[in-house]
């Protein structure tokens, strides 16, 4: 099998070549040009498409994951139609997106509620499928580490400044670069409740900053610059709380989503 690493291919041609089963990590395709190309079955991860363009492409049984933006098919732009849609069959989803204080008070709360029911179901599971990862994604602890990892990243850093927040068990995301002195051991297997501890203290800390939340401070700007991540300047105060909500929302369903997955294998 050939192998590249650390290679500088940009402006190559490949034509006729056979790429089926390859694995492409971290590669940058920026500009790339494809023609009379066979995805069938692929798996795209973590991958960043804007600016795409497509013609004359076959999309059957696909299925998409993630944020859409000005995605035109057919000359029809699909996002709104996916998110009223998706806010008609979950109607608490329209309020994970609020403007004042009062509504983020009200979607922390939905959420807390929300997990506290996901986290009953998974405790009917054996430990050992709570580890298990569905479809490549990650196991349901695994999802509360990366929740404990996004609360400790944009509340306790960014909105409270603890510049290292972290804990030993946080988890990054996958296609995360990497940063000295934070956390990421993907393999580590701490028991739900070690997890849960930790998710407790974690959603404590976000529910203390959204009792005393202000719509002053939800129009502020926050700035860290020391070493880690988040690392940035005048960032809104209030996208720090919606990427909270976000993340919370998104990785519940996909919680829920694998059980289900877990429980007709039984």
């Amino acid at each position: 099998m050939t192998e590249f690493h650390e290679q500088d291919l940009a402006g190559a041609c490949f034509g006729r070549v056979n790429l089926r089963g390859a694995t492409f990590t971290q590669v940058r395709l920026n500009d790339a040009r494809m023609r009379e190309v066979d995805l069938t079955g692929a798996r795209i991860r973590g991958a960043l498409l804007n600016g795409s363009r497509m013609r004359g492409v076959e999309l059957v049984d696909v299925e998409i994951s993630g944020e859409l933006r000005n995605v035109v098919v057919n000359g029809v732009d699909i996002a709104p139609l996916v998110e009223a849609e998706l806010n008609r069959r979950m109607p608490e989803r329209a309020k994970m997106a609020p403007d004042d204080s009062d509504g983020f008070r009200e979607a922390w709360a939905i959420l807390e509620r929300l997990w506290a029911g996901t986290v009953a179901r998974a405790r009917t599971f054996p430990q050992a499928e709570l580890h298990r990862s569905v479809d490549d994604e990650w196991s349901f602890i695994q999802t509360l580490r990366h929740l404990n990892f996004a609360s400790a990243a944009w509340v306790g850093r960014m909105i409270l400044g603890n510049a290292s927040p972290w804990h030993q068990l946080d988890l990054p995301w996958d296609e995360a670069p990497g940063w000295d002195g934070i956390p990421w051991d993907r393999e580590a297997r701490p028991s739900l409740d070690e997890v849960l501890t930790i998710r407790r203290e974690r959603q404590a800390m976000v529910r203390r900053v959204m009792e005393s939340l202000t719509d002053e401070q939800l129009g502020s700007e926050v700035t860290r610059t020391e070493p880690g991540w988040p690392r940035t300047e005048n960032f809104p105060f209030k996208e720090c709380l919606r990427i909270v909500l976000n993340e919370e929302w998104e990785h519940r369903l996909y919680a829920e989503r694998d059980l289900t997955s877990l429980e007709k294998e039984k």
